[in-house]
């Protein structure tokens, strides 16, 4: 997906373009992610759509549910849902920073000359 060592660093543009790629990768993990809870929610503890909306987006968040569950089915659900929500945050978080990670460790391995050779921006 990036370039290897060997190669020029990316210009401007392509950096620009990588990064709306990984956004986008992201959003739309995010967008599954939310509809699980709100799904979850509404279907296990028998919530309106914006409060299975609220508590998802709580948790997803890692603010922690609002609305307290009656039965031990939401308990479990919610219980999960927050697992999987720490791990939905370490992968956004992996996704939305390989872009700069890569282009600063990028950046050590280039001689000084593959630096002077990059185009200037205006």
């Amino acid at each position: 997906m990036f370039e290897s060592k060997r190669h020029k660093l990316a210009s401007p543009a392509k950096f620009r373009s990588r990064l709306l790629k990984c956004f986008g990768i992201a959003l739309v993990i995010i967008t599954i992610a939310l509809s699980i809870g709100v799904l979850g929610y509404h279907i296990l503890a028998d919530q309106g759509w914006v409060d299975s909306l609220l508590n998802a987006s709580m948790i997803l968040g890692g603010m922690g549910p609002v609305a307290e569950l009656q039965t031990d089915a939401p308990k479990i659900f919610a219980s999960l849902y927050a697992l999987f929500s720490g791990i939905v945050f370490i992968a956004l978080m992996g996704i939305i920073l390989a872009p700069f990670a890569h282009r600063a460790l990028h950046l050590f391995h280039l001689d000084e000359k593959d630096i002077d050779e990059q185009p200037k921006q205006k």
